[in-house]
């Protein structure tokens, strides 16, 4: 059965059939269109959320920010962007010149290309694909090796030292990262965005597995390299870290796809948790969806931006000691629990029917359950924290005590 032309933003090939063109040509059209929209869209955005995040964490720190080129300072990124493009482009001699030209554009290409399979409306997604999530995840690790690609070509002991750090930080996020998401794939029974978005109608997946989004939020907030996990350009003991020797534009890309990566995470928290563009009259306004999803993404990046603007930067030992020892066992043990508790729900009958799925009463009974069992899971391991916390406060205390006895009986011996 062939398409019908409804309108040009959500039928353009049909129209453009209807019009008299090739239906060959109008399928190129449509699909030229839609790469152009979803390749050139994160671009343009890029340039606001800069602007965004410069005034926000000045808010916070009680600065003004940019404030004089445009309205409340909203063209100086432009001007930004401008100088960064008429700067000397500086490759270093010893430099592995192709490896070194390609690591900001595969950078940029690796945080764009995650764009292409988020459903943005009930209709409106590059490339629905039944793998998804793992397209996801695979091409979320391409920026990783961009970075090492950046900090080996560089020929720079700082940067190649920075890249190494992306090894032994970045990638280690990613265990329970990965791990996290096991849950949400287990509720929704697919690995398509377009399918966790719409088996999300009944009920959001943050309300069922909220331990499960924490620790997905925690990981890409490593991942993406922002504060406080920003270590892999600590100015204090790498300079500028793995992108040291750039300069110019190629420098403004590896800027812009720290920033831009920073909402593209936070937009697929809200695809995989909150329901993506799900909504009121959605499905008979589709546009709406893009509404919907935008502000479901800017919530969860406000509050990113506040954490960079905030909490001061960790040591190393003890960011990858968080995710050793705390993540990756916290995230193992959640989806153990939940996929048991899960199985035990739909054996007796309280999950809901494939055709009672997007009906809110009929999700309560599983919700309840999988939220009670997440916030005892919580109880438990705050508790386990506490008291590690306690024994660590009182040995120190101990240590303390034994120092100060141990010099009060040294110095009368070296005054006699």
């Amino acid at each position: 059965m062939e398409a019908q032309c409804i309108n040009t933003l959500e039928t353009l090939a049909p129209c453009l059939v209807r019009g008299g063109m090739d239906p060959g040509l109008a399928q190129f059209l449509s699909i030229a269109a839609g790469v152009l929209i979803v390749s050139g869209l994160p671009l343009l955005l890029v340039i606001i959320f800069i602007w965004v995040e410069r005034k926000i964490a000045a808010r916070v720190q009680d600065r003004l920010g940019p404030n004089r080129v445009g309205p409340f300072g909203i063209l100086q990124n432009i001007a930004d962007a401008v100088k960064l493009i008429i700067k000397e482009d500086i490759t270093p001699a010893g430099a592995d010149r192709l490896i070194y030209t390609a690591a900001p554009i595969v950078a940029m290409l690796s945080v764009i290309l995650i764009w292409s399979v988020v459903p943005f409306t009930p209709i409106h997604i590059g490339a629905d694909l039944d793998i998804g999530v793992v397209y996801v995840v695979a091409i979320g690790s391409v920026g990783t090796l961009a970075i090492m690609m950046a900090g080996w070509s560089s020929n720079n002991k700082y940067a190649l030292l920075g890249a190494f750090r992306v090894v032994a930080a970045l990638v280690s996020y990613e265990v329970p990262m990965i791990v996290a998401l096991l849950i949400p794939l287990m509720l929704a029974g697919t690995m398509s965005m377009q399918g966790i978005v719409e088996a999300q109608q009944g009920m959001w997946f943050v309300i069922s597995a909220p331990i499960a989004a924490l620790i997905f939020y925690i990981s890409n907030m490593a991942e993406t390299g922002r504060a406080p996990f920003d270590l892999i350009e600590a100015e204090s003991e790498l300079v500028a870290g793995y992108n040291i020797e750039y300069s110019g534009m190629k420098f403004g890309l590896f800027m812009a796809s720290e920033f831009l990566h920073s909402f593209t995470v936070n937009l697929l928290f809200a695809v995989i948790f909150l329901g993506g563009w799900s909504g009121p009259f959605v499905h008979q306004v589709p546009v709406l969806g893009v509404v919907y999803l935008g502000i479901k993404s800017i919530i969860p990046y406000i509050f990113t931006i506040v954490f960079r603007s905030t909490v001061p930067r960790v040591r190393i030992d003890q960011m990858m000691a968080f995710n050793w020892k705390f993540l990756v066992p916290v995230s193992i043990v959640n989806v153990l629990l939940v996929a048991f508790v899960l199985k035990v729900v739909q054996e007796l009958g309280l999950s809901p029917s494939p055709e009672n799925v997007h009906d809110f009463a009929a999700n309560l009974p599983q919700t309840a359950i999988l939220l009670v069992t997440n916030l005892l899971m919580g109880l438990v391991t705050i508790n386990i924290l506490r008291n590690a916390g306690r024994r660590e406060r009182i040995a120190d205390q101990n240590r303390a005590l034994r120092g100060a006895e141990r010099d009060s009986a040294i110095v009368p011996t070296a005054i006699s």
